[in-house]
């Protein structure tokens, strides 16, 4: 399989990238800073809101993983939404797919979203709000979509393959980025998950 990666040399990015890799696909990791990708990975140097450069990923990938979020930095976030927009068009009519790397904000416990919750920590609420906002623009699109929304806690670690999947609400309180990555990267080899959103965590 063909796939491109946004983000390819951030936390998790990276190691989708990697994982993809190790199990014999082709990759292609994209990258706005030209930073370092994985060993076996084709280094591309474009932004996500590149029209033209996402068009030409689609037309030689089998799917774009967008690991890909809101500045931190104090940028604009429509910047990111307009990112993700650039891919769902990138992709429009063509039998690639978009893989999006979501946040655990959107999840949903007992029909309220966590990010709207009293307890949600302020310093993430922007983020959350923005990424949630992209899974909405995902639902309205007529794109083979998918996000993987992490648990509350992603953060370096382990690769164990044992975790438990679930839909919108929150699955455990945390999972290693490499974890994440073995699930997305069998999403992507035998697609479970079309136009849906689900999650993972221990």
């Amino acid at each position: 399989m063909k796939i491109a990666v946004y983000g390819a040399s951030g936390m998790v990015g990276s190691r989708v990238a990697a994982e993809a890799v190790s199990r014999g696909h082709e990759v292609t990791g994209v990258t706005r800073s030209g930073g370092e990708v994985p060993v076996g990975v084709r280094a591309v140097q474009a932004n996500a809101d590149n029209v033209a450069a996402a068009k030409e990923l689609v037309a030689a990938s089998d799917a774009l993983v967008a690991a890909i979020g809101p500045s931190r930095t104090g940028g604009d976030h429509q910047d990111y939404l307009d990112a993700v927009d650039n891919l769902i068009a990138a992709v429009q009519g063509t039998a690639t797919r978009l893989i999006v790397v979501g946040g655990a904000g959107s999840l949903v416990v007992n029909g309220n979203r966590v990010v709207d919750g009293p307890d949600f920590p302020t310093e993430y609420k922007n983020e959350s709000l923005t990424v949630s906002q992209a899974l909405e623009n995902l639902r309205a699109s007529d794109v083979s979509w998918t996000m993987l929304s992490p648990a509350l806690v992603i953060a370096p670690g382990e690769r164990t393959g044992d975790f438990r999947l679930g839909l919108d609400e929150p699955i455990g309180d945390h999972i290693s980025a490499e974890d994440y990555a073995v699930a997305l990267v069998d999403e992507l080899e035998t697609p479970a998950h079309n136009r849906k959103r689900f999650t993972l965590g221990y």
